[in-house]
């Protein structure tokens, strides 16, 4: 049987963590693991999972002797693991028993995918749920400025189409690509994985996580960079995209069409930007 691996980042979670943990060994593929990243936790995050990884051997337990960051402890868990495929977990997420099974279906038909998404379901603090469904097969393609003009699409549209972090990715590919502490590293990483090779998409619920707005300023404070990092947040995730290209084998043509759908992220955004702040301004003088 394939040895499927979760990894667990964490930080402070002793109140959400139990649930998302029985949720993964719930799973009805028997062979997993689940690696738990705890970033030096000064809750009661360590001593919970330790006795987590105490009554289940299918758990693996790290722990930070200092932060190290939200991203760099993303990245630390997937490092840790052995399994042929990989997903990430958060410690507020939970899964479908049939979650890994089916998206293994999906691998044993097509070797060429890379990652399989399903539909998620997003809790607000409040308790309010939302989900939305993506049915577009272009992620599919044999072409990959096909799959990566879509993701890019998609990033643009809605964050309850499709999530990417959160899918069950071939664990090698995705281990040898690097990872920057910058704000939207998540989209950065999807933009290579769409480049890397075809995705699978299961059109259900089968996964849940929170979810909360929040500005980019305190994202950004959360992962440990400074205010310009907000500011200047799509001109540094379009830079680090076109950076991802020369990891590929693209054509001349290829990489051009690429540049074109990068470029198209940046002006969306940025007229999505002046717009806000137009309001903003505007917001402001009317409450003179």
């Amino acid at each position: 049987m394939t040895l499927v691996s979760f990894g667990l980042p964490v930080y402070n979670g002793v109140a959400r963590l139990e649930p998302t943990v029985r949720s993964v060994l719930a799973q009805d593929h028997a062979d997993l693991e689940l690696v738990i990243c705890d970033n030096a936790s000064t809750d009661g995050t360590e001593e919970l999972a330790r006795s987590l990884a105490a009554a289940d051997s299918r758990i693996r337990y790290h722990r930070h002797p200092h932060n190290i960051g939200l991203v760099n402890n993303f990245t630390y868990a997937l490092r840790l693991a052995s399994g042929t495929y990989f997903r990430w977990v958060g410690d507020d997420n939970w899964l479908l028993p049939s979650y890994t099974s089916r998206c293994l279906e999906l691998f044993d038909r097509d070797e060429r995918l890379v990652l399989v998404t399903s539909q998620m379901e997003y809790t607000g603090p409040d308790g309010s749920r939302q989900r939305d469904g993506y049915d577009g097969d272009a992620l599919g393609s044999d072409d990959p400025i096909v799959r990566f003009e879509e993701l890019l699409r998609l990033l643009n549209e809605s964050h309850l189409l499709i999530d990417p972090l959160y899918g069950l990715l071939r664990r090698e590919p995705a281990a040898a690509m690097d990872r920057r502490v910058v704000l939207h590293e998540d989209q950065i990483l999807a933009a290579k994985l769409a480049l890397a090779g075809p995705w699978g998409h299961i059109p259900e619920v089968l996964s849940g996580r929170g979810w909360e707005s929040q500005s980019l300023s305190s994202v950004a404070r959360k992962i440990g960079i400074g205010p310009w990092g907000a500011r200047f947040a799509t001109l540094v995730e379009c830079r680090e995209i076109l950076r991802g290209l020369g990891d590929f084998p693209l054509t001349a043509e290829q990489r051009r069409r690429a540049r074109r759908a990068v470029l198209g992220l940046y002006v969306t955004r940025h007229k999505r930007t002046v717009r806000h702040r137009s309001r903003k301004l505007l917001r402001m003088a009317l409450n003179r």
